[in-house]
């Protein structure tokens, strides 16, 4: 269920906001000049926004007039021109930096999601199992939302109210120098206002970020196990615990209201008490004949674009805080170094035999309780080692090891002599293949879940691998064949099926060692024997490991490993084991031999 501390990835200290800054700046560093130009264009739109209550205040004062007194509509009909010139420039220049700061925006982000993707795959098997699913695609998708928002929004609008602040100040003072300075004397007090606003909001934003994070895990892992959650009766709990965190995200957004609840209504204050003084302390310049109407005019035009910025610079704090708590989130997310890394310098493996070995290898999941104490095994190319014992003898451990999905505390894995920490996983990958008892069928056809062993393969290997482990049969009775959708999971397909799948997708693989964990384990006994065939032609002429409870998937070993506590009891074949009466695997395949009577 979701761990309610928050988290566990995010240090909020200055290397991780740094980490995320120069996140920020390599998504951006590829459109330096395009972003160099769209601040031009900025400039023009917001220079030219700036210029109509000038022209309003021309046409007033030097246009009207010469209608009045000489019928003479000249003046105004060229300062209407240049207005409508200067509108039709602004609305250029807008499409112009919609369009572009669009486009930057979309493949800055492109950039972002394969990023994330990449380094989520390359993340070690510690990792996922520590970082859960919902916090994955939190990262991929509430958090890159929140970076979209800035990109799209949150730099344009900052831009623009800067811009707007600064020139709207200076031409407030050119108009008229005494109402300027008067109106000037705000500024303090909305800087101060922002101020606050930008720390009070920071560490909220964060928390609304992680709250939200929150709220997805526990929708994703409850949905995920929803088979578990309702065969146990667990779903009042499970509301309980959802109801605890969307609540805690519903009073934290509440939260980021009150804010902004004090924050634009002082702002607003603000803006309508000078508003009523220059109205009414311009008004009387007018009457005394101090001041045109255009220059009241546009002094009322200008004094409202300089507090119309402080609601985008409110929003661009709302947008910034989100995206930056994101940023540092996924910017520590990619920091995160694989437990499992390549070597510097690989060694080339050439042909592989598939001999194995551990050469006092000792592990452990937690310090201090080891799991292998110190386990020293050879296992000749192509021979077959069955591995048994009681849960937690540490045989899914070895495997794991074989597959470097875990490297040794201390000892050696050697793969044809050559230690697996000196190959680089690639390479690793293509001849050590380990088949779970999960069985995990991706979404697509039948014939998309074979390649997975082999991407390039043809239809023709498809099939050959098909036939070769006999799962040609049921295929050919699905509705499209090798073309039918597999559904979610597999869902389309049995167990023995999505075994049989499996067993295909790792003979097209071809690896020289395969690993079978549990391969039997959920199968009736038709599936199991139908299994237990294509295992004999999935096994030939390759290393194998095999994890089982099953005995009758053990037959198929030339030699049996029996352990407990990660020590080797017995090693031999099952036939030489089974003839030893006072043997642990003699025992056990009594007590097998009797369940099936």
């Amino acid at each position: 269920m979701a761990d309610s501390s928050g988290e566990d990835l995010v240090d909020h200290g200055s290397a991780t906001r740094r980490n995320a800054r120069e996140l920020l700046g390599s998504l951006l560093a590829p459109y330096t000049k395009l972003i160099a130009a769209l601040a031009v264009i900025v400039v023009i739109e917001n220079a030219a926004r700036l210029s109509v209550p000038i022209l309003v205040q021309f046409g007033i004062d030097h246009g009207i007039p010469p209608i009045t007194h000489h019928h003479d509509a000249h003046d105004l009909l060229v300062i209407v021109a240049v207005l409508v010139g200067v509108v039709a420039v602004q609305a250029a220049s807008r499409v112009t930096f919609l369009r572009q700061s669009g486009r930057i925006g979309e493949l800055a982000l492109l950039d972002l999601r394969r990023r994330v993707f990449r380094h989520f795959q390359k993340l070690d098997v510690t990792f996922h199992d520590k970082f859960t699913s919902g916090r994955v695609v939190s990262r991929s998708t509430n958090d890159v939302e929140a970076i979209q928002d800035m990109l799209e929004n949150g730099f344009d609008s900052l831009l623009t109210a800067v811009l707007t602040l600064i020139g709207t100040a200076v031409l407030l003072v050119v108009l008229n120098v005494e109402l300027g300075l008067i109106c000037l004397i705000s500024f303090p007090v909305l800087v101060a206002l922002a101020w606050w606003f930008r720390n009070a909001s920071r560490r909220t934003y964060r928390e609304v970020r992680e709250s939200a994070a929150l709220v997805i895990v526990q929708f994703v892992e409850t949905m995920t196990g929803i088979k578990a959650v309702q065969a146990y009766r667990r779903e009042p709990r499970n509301q309980e615990i959802f109801e605890e965190v969307a609540d805690r995200y519903r009073a934290i957004n509440e939260k980021t209201f009150r804010l902004v609840a004090i924050f634009m209504p002082s702002v607003d204050l603000v803006g309508n008490i000078m508003t009523t003084v220059v109205l009414v302390y311009g008004g009387w310049r007018v009457l005394e004949g101090h001041m045109t109407v255009g220059v009241l005019t546009a002094f009322l035009l200008y004094l409202r674009m300089f507090f119309e910025p402080m609601q985008d610079i409110t929003q661009f704090f709302n947008t910034f805080q989100s995206a930056s708590s994101a940023l540092e989130k996924l910017a520590a997310v990619l920091a995160t170094q694989p437990g499992i890394a390549d070597p510097e310098q690989p060694v080339q493996l050439g042909t592989v035999q598939g001999a194995v070995e551990f050469d006092n290898v000792q592990f452990s999941y937690v310090e201090g309780r080891p799991v292998l104490p110190g386990l020293d095994l050879h296992i000749p190319a192509g021979q077959t080692v069955a591995l048994v014992g009681t849960t937690g003898a540490g045989k899914t451990t070895i495997a794991k090891l074989m597959a470097r999905f875990y490297d040794p505390v201390s000892g050696a894995v050697r793969l044809d002599g050559t230690d697996l920490r000196d190959v680089d996983q690639p390479q690793l990958r293509r001849h050590v293949v380990m088949v779970t008892q999960e069985n995990f069928m991706f979404e697509g056809t039948v014939a998309d879940n074979i390649r997975f062993g082999k991407p390039e393969a043809t239809d023709a290997e498809i099939r050959a691998a098909a036939e070769a482990v006999g799962a040609d049969q049921f295929i050919g009775e699905l509705p499209n064949g090798y073309d039918t959708d597999v559904a979610k999971r597999g869902g389309r397909l049995s167990a023995g099926q999505r075994q049989l799948v499996a067993f295909a997708r790792a003979f097209l693989a071809d690896p020289a060692v395969l690993i079978l964990d549990e391969a039997t384990s959920s199968l009736d006994i038709p599936s199991e024997r139908l299994v237990q065939r294509a295992l004999e032609t999935v096994l030939a002429d390759r290393t194998a490991l095999i994890i089982a409870h099953r005995l009758s998937t053990v037959e198929v070993a030339d030699r049996v490993l029996v352990l407990e506590h990660g020590r080797v009891l017995e090693d031999g074949s099952p036939a030489d084991l089974i003839g030893s009466a006072d043997g642990r695997y003699a025992a056990l395949h009594r007590a097998w031999v009797e369940s099936l009577a």
